[in-house]
């Protein structure tokens, strides 16, 4: 059995989240199409000559998933310099990280036009351009209709207006039960509280400075059963990638690990991989192995579509999970680990689209064409 479910939107996590409450959503395709309708309202709005303020990041203190929202916040700008419509927008970032560029992979040190950047000024010098302002070690609480109330990091509470807002809310696991073959319940021995399943991690509590790269499973199978795998964003982090931060209040307040995108796909062609292995030969050897510690990843920041006046930031880390016994320099390998924004950026977007696309089809070839 391969647990592959993807995450529970939780926005019950966060009082008033969600398209049924306050904000919109961009995690399912209606989600986005409903922002999108509430969107054209707010441009409708504007071409009125009324302000309009726009709220995006995340809707929880340990939500995940930075880059999806780092990205609509991008295209949004771009949709309101595309209509000329800038001097009557207000956008605004708010996110748990520590700092703009965290992503929940605690940053990184990316090569760029010769020289070595942080994540922190690459990010922060592409909200400047899009004229995009930013609150970060924030934890929102609780929304009400054009108001997010959140804490930050040094224990005061704030509110934010806004006529429209995109909130990432938290993810848990599918809230899978589970039983042994006395009918006895076994939940809490597969899965860690919030849903995920228990991998081959190591999930020994350990402070910060003592958390490794080797934390990492490699395999994604259950250590209680031969026959159990958990792939994607289904699987329990053994820890942040982030450093984990409190507020003086006592109220955790950091990113989760993003295992979306690239990585989802790499580890469930790994744990497939495995199972035929284990078909044809009836051994257990685990012959592939993906750890996120030894693993790439490359993501492209779409910042506005066009063919001649699109824009994306391809970004590239390696490994995900920063080694620092390994690399004690910058954490990743920085000859892989570089990021660059330009139109070439959108055409690679755009390309990988339908790549993507020709492969969920699973049309001829399809297995050539990466993760």
């Amino acid at each position: 059995m391969i647990n592959a479910t993807g995450p529970k939107l939780n926005f019950g996590a966060t009082e008033g989240l969600g398209p049924d409450k306050f904000t919109d959503s961009v995690c399912t395709f209606q989600h986005a199409s409903h922002a999108w309708e509430s969107l054209q309202k707010c441009f409708a709005k504007m071409e009125q000559g009324e302000k309009q303020r726009f709220l995006i990041g995340t809707g929880h203190p340990l939500a995940t998933c930075q880059g999806a929202a780092f990205e609509y916040s991008l295209n949004v700008a771009f949709e309101i310099n595309k209509r000329k419509l800038n001097h009557l927008a207000e956008i605004t970032w708010i996110s748990n990280e520590y700092e703009l560029g965290d992503f929940g992979m605690g940053g990184a040190y990316i090569k760029r036009g010769g020289y070595i950047t942080p994540t922190k000024i690459f990010a922060e010098s592409i909200f400047k351009e899009y004229n995009i302002k930013w609150i970060v070690g924030a934890g929102v609480s609780k929304i009400e209709k054009g108001i997010a109330h959140y804490e930050t990091l040094d224990g005061e509470y704030h509110t934010q207006e806004f006529d429209f807002a995109m909130l990432i809310p938290s993810f848990a696991g599918a809230g899978m039960k589970a039983y042994n073959k006395k009918d006895e319940e076994i939940t809490a021995d597969l899965f860690v509280p919030n849903g995920m399943m228990k991998v081959d991690a190591e999930y020994t509590p350990k402070v910060y400075e003592e958390w490794k790269a080797s934390d990492w499973p490699s395999t994604y199978k259950s250590p209680l059963y031969d026959n159990i795998y958990a792939a994607g964003i289904a699987f329990a982090p053994p820890h942040p990638m982030s450093k984990p931060m409190k507020s003086k209040n006592g109220t955790q307040i950091n990113p989760t690990p993003p295992r979306t995108g690239m990585p989802s796909g790499v580890i469930g062609r790994v744990v497939a991989m495995n199972i035929v292995d284990k078909i044809k030969s009836g051994t257990i050897e685990h012959k592939h192995k993906a750890s996120m510690s030894k693993i790439g990843a490359a993501c492209i920041v779409s910042a506005g579509y066009g063919i001649r006046h699109g824009q994306a930031a391809v970004m590239t880390v390696f490994p995900i999970v920063p080694d620092w016994e390994k690399y004690p320099k910058w954490g990743r390998d920085i000859s892989y680990t570089v990021g660059e924004i330009g139109l070439a950026g959108h055409w690679m977007k755009l390309f990988m689209h339908y790549m993507f696309l020709y492969k969920a089809k699973a049309n001829p070839l399809w297995w050539m064409i990466p993760e």
